[in-house]
Parts: structure tokens; sequence; C-alpha cells
């Protein structure tokens, strides 16, 4: 009964974050752009859609997310009027419900999904056999990178990933996915393999 438990753990620890390993997380990324040959990211402003100007803390706690991704690609922080770039950013988060027949130790191709607003569960507790319906959180995080001197967009990214861990602290490293190439054109969507924060 012990080894069996131990064995649920460390199922439950890698199904929280993605498949790629105890310290990293596979993430898929959809990029698009025409960043122009040879041109060095620079200093850059960040605009808030109407919508996003509504909710203040709920932004800056997203673009602060943002930032380390945007440093790590070369870009600058600066005032609207001295930067060459304006950024917009985005996150957003829902719950998805995994309906496994089987229990949490049988796994299937044959899976199906449905949409769900809260996480629930049926029955006396998990085990061998049970049958289980388990939360799955869809993190997205967003990217759009605009010349402020033209307005032409020169680059647009989105990462997403599907998780049973609901902790803000992946929010950073989407957006360290979502910038991982640029500005190189790659294959979208194409799965991208970061790090996981390291906890303190």
């Amino acid at each position: 009964m012990q080894r069996r438990t131990l064995i649920a753990g460390a199922t439950a620890l890698l199904a929280a974050a993605g498949c790629a390993g105890l310290d990293t997380v596979a993430v898929e990324v959809s990029s698009q752009g025409d960043w122009p040959a040879g041109r060095k990211p620079g200093r850059y402003a960040i605009e808030r859609l109407p919508s996003q100007q509504s909710q203040t803390v709920e932004q800056e706690r997203i673009e602060a997310a943002a930032l380390p991704a945007l440093a790590a690609a070369g870009f600058v922080p600066a005032p609207l009027d001295e930067a060459d770039f304006v950024v917009q950013v985005g996150a957003r988060r829902f719950e998805l419900a995994r309906r496994d027949p089987y229990g949490p130790f049988y796994w299937r191709s044959d899976w199906w999904f449905y949409g769900g607003h809260r996480p629930f569960f049926h029955g006396p507790g998990l085990g061998y056999g049970h049958v289980a319906d388990f939360p799955d959180v869809q993190r997205e995080a967003a990217i759009l990178i605009r010349d402020r001197r033209g307005q032409r967009i020169v680059y647009e990214t989105r990462a997403t990933l599907v998780t049973r861990w609901s902790s803000d602290a992946l929010l950073p490293v989407l957006f360290d996915a979502a910038m991982k190439d640029f500005p190189q054109q790659a294959l979208s969507p194409r799965t991208v393999v970061v790090p996981l924060p390291r906890r303190s």
C-alpha cells in the first residue's frame, strides 16, 4: 500500500506540469511575424487594451511575469515617446475536466475532454481502478510586438499549457517559452521545453 501511494504521488507530480521532466515543462507555442532582417530588439513600451485598463491589478501582475522574457530577448523598457516598439501582453486561464473511467493509473489514448468550471471528484478517494474526474487548467500567455513608427505587427507569439498545477508561478514560464525562438520563424505549433521555477 505504501509503495502504491508513492507511485501515485510521483504520477501526480509529473502530471501537474506537463511531461517533459521533474524540472522542465513542455509548452505548445505558436508564433508568427515579419521581423525585419538584421534588426535588433530595442526600447519598448507596454500598451494596454481598454479591457485591460479596467483590470489594473491583474494586468500589472501579467506584465510583471512577461518582463523577464522580454529582457532575455534583448528588449529594454522605455517611455512611449522614446520606444521603438509597442508591446501588448495578455494571459488567461480556464478549467477543463478530464474523465478517466479506468482510474489514475491506467493510461489510455481514448480519453475524452469536456468543458468544466470547477474541479470535482467522484467517490471517497483515489485508488487503482477508481472512476474519477481530474481537473485540468489550461493556461495561455501571449505577446504582440508592433513597430511604433509604422504600427506594423512584427511578431506575435502564444504559449499554451494544460496542467494540474494552478500556481501563478507558471506565468513567467509560459512567457519564456513564447519568446524562446524569437525572432526566428519556427514551426507553429511546436513543443518548447523550458525549466520550471525553482522553489525557494
